[in-house]
């Protein structure tokens, strides 16, 4: 079987990283790309045996090259520090190592939390997205925002999931939906996306309607209806934020990440 390397990238996330660790113990190597935490993240990490280098802030996409670069193994699996490896996806990724490289990269299901409830609906699950891969065929996308995996070969899906405990207040989404709004307004205008009063209405409207009734949001009870409110309020707020960054001639507002930061959580599903 070949071997091995998983990659995390961190930032104050003391309360996560000792979980995600222990659920990749059996990994031939860990690396952790730390944002210079202050809570003993670094501490955590190097006790439990795992590479740890410290870097100044990149970019999500850029820090998880830098991840990358540093590995040694042939394959990645590239975690966030709030996902946790479930037993039978374990015994998935050994069974897939074990195979000849007809198969550069593999999707991996997330079951997605919110406050401690498994999400089912509102395309929350099954949340497929390529964390696997080998190291050579593969490369983040350099993106603001929602970065993701470009594998150079053929990519498949395997069956078991992650367990992603993502926003665990809703302190903690308000929070992170502050600083996404404004990475993604940074990517509309990089795309040639600009401001209209058409996309800023209707858009959140579709928002609220793809994911609460469409994707059936409403039989996730009360965290369903929230989140579906919210998501068209995000996709509200990031249209807004390319009207202000407009009206500063130039002179976009900083995206300053809060602490414990280092999870690509929120998914933006508006249109």
């Amino acid at each position: 079987m070949e071997s091995l390397s998983v990659t995390i990238i961190t930032r104050n996330e003391s309360p996560n990283i000792r979980e995600c660790l222990e659920s990749v113990a059996w990994a031939d190597e860990i690396v952790v790309v730390d944002q210079f935490s202050e809570d003993g993240t670094a501490d955590i990490a190097r006790d439990f045996g795992a590479q740890v280098f410290q870097e100044p802030w990149h970019g999500f996409a850029a820090q998880k090259n830098i991840a990358l670069e540093r590995a040694r193994g042939p394959w990645i699996l590239s975690l966030d520090a709030d996902e946790r490896v479930s037993p039978p996806l374990r015994e998935e990724i050994s069974a897939a190592l074990r195979r000849n490289r007809v198969i550069q990269g593999y999707y991996i299901s997330r079951r997605n939390f919110f406050c401690g409830k498994w999400i089912r609906h509102g395309g929350w699950f099954p949340d497929y997205t390529l964390r696997l891969f080998l190291k050579d065929a593969g490369k983040f996308q350099e993106r603001d925002v929602h970065e993701r995996v470009v594998v150079t070969g053929r990519a498949e899906h395997l069956k078991h999931h992650l367990d992603h405990y993502t926003y665990r207040s809703v302190s903690d989404y308000l929070l992170r939906m502050d600083r996404y709004s404004c990475l993604a307004a940074r990517e509309l205008q990089k795309r040639g996306i600009s401001f209209s009063w058409t996309r800023s209405t209707l858009r959140p409207l579709f928002t609220f309607l793809k994911m609460y009734v469409l994707k059936r949001g409403f039989m996730d009870g009360r965290e369903g209806f929230f989140l579906a409110t919210s998501y068209a309020y995000y996709t509200f707020l990031k249209y807004w934020r390319v009207l202000e960054d407009i009206e500063r001639i130039g002179n976009p507002a900083e995206c300053e990440a809060p602490a414990g930061f280092f999870d690509n959580g929120t998914h933006d599903r508006s249109a």
